[in-house]
């Protein structure tokens, strides 16, 4: 499965003012994490935000968001938000900063050996 090359730069440039973010390439898609704490990705042309789970069901009641079923099942507090909903700058931004808020109130992963 590959992603959206194009979306993940775009997603680099919105992030590459900040230093403590990393990325991966992880399932066939590429993650983005901060202290360890994955908070958006891209899988195909989606962007994949980890909103948590109690803003999960207002997340979708977005336009353009959807459950993330990566695993066949809905994930509580992820959504997969599809290319009409991440057209401009703006709404990619408004959608990794929601990302990056709830990640940033998780505790910091230590390193894996």
């Amino acid at each position: 499965m590959a992603y959206d090359e194009k979306l993940g730069d775009r997603v680099r440039e919105l992030l590459e003012p900040r230093r403590d973010i990393t990325e991966r390439k992880m399932f066939g898609g590429l993650a983005f994490m901060v202290n360890g704490n994955m908070f958006v990705g891209v899988v195909d042309a989606d962007l994949m935000v980890r909103v948590g789970p109690d803003a999960h069901e207002k997340a979708l009641a977005s336009p353009h968001a959807r459950p993330m079923d990566f695993t066949g099942r809905p994930m509580n507090g992820y959504v997969y938000v599809g290319p009409a909903g991440i057209r401009t700058r703006k709404t990619l931004e408004a959608w990794t900063e929601r990302g990056l808020s709830f990640a940033l109130t998780l505790p910091k992963k230590g390193k894996k050996r």
